[in-house]
């Protein structure tokens, strides 16, 4: 069992670069992202772990199905498709179909969300 504790990032996140190596286009800030794996791995079609990213815009395209739970900072999400403008804090989640299209807007210096992802 992995316990979640909202507000607080869980210890060792690893550095993963920055957004554009997930294939996501960066618009605004430095976008340094960091995580840690909980199951499966990054390429696997079913995963778990954590994902932070520094403050500022990117814009991507969800390559899997996700489930994410906010565990640190604050995001707002815009959904192209429609303008649709959700804003995120600890404690909120969410759930994004691959394909779809979301501006990435961190307000907080970082975020860190929870995710189980579905290719």
């Amino acid at each position: 069992m992995h316990k979640i504790t909202l507000g607080r990032a869980p210890e060792g996140l690893d550095p993963w670069g920055v957004v554009s190596n997930l294939g996501a286009e960066p618009i605004e800030g430095k976008l340094e992202i960091c995580g840690r794996m909980v199951f499966g791995a990054p390429d696997a079609a079913v995963s778990c772990g954590y994902f932070g990213c520094t403050k500022g815009v990117f814009r991507m395209t969800y390559p899997f199905n996700e489930h994410a739970v906010m565990v640190e900072g604050h995001v707002t999400l815009t959904l192209e498709a429609t303008g649709e403008v959700l804003k995120f804090g600890p404690g909120d989640a969410w759930f994004v179909e691959k394909g779809t299209v979301v501006l990435w807007k961190i307000e907080s210096e970082r975020f860190v969300k929870n995710y189980f992802a579905v290719v």
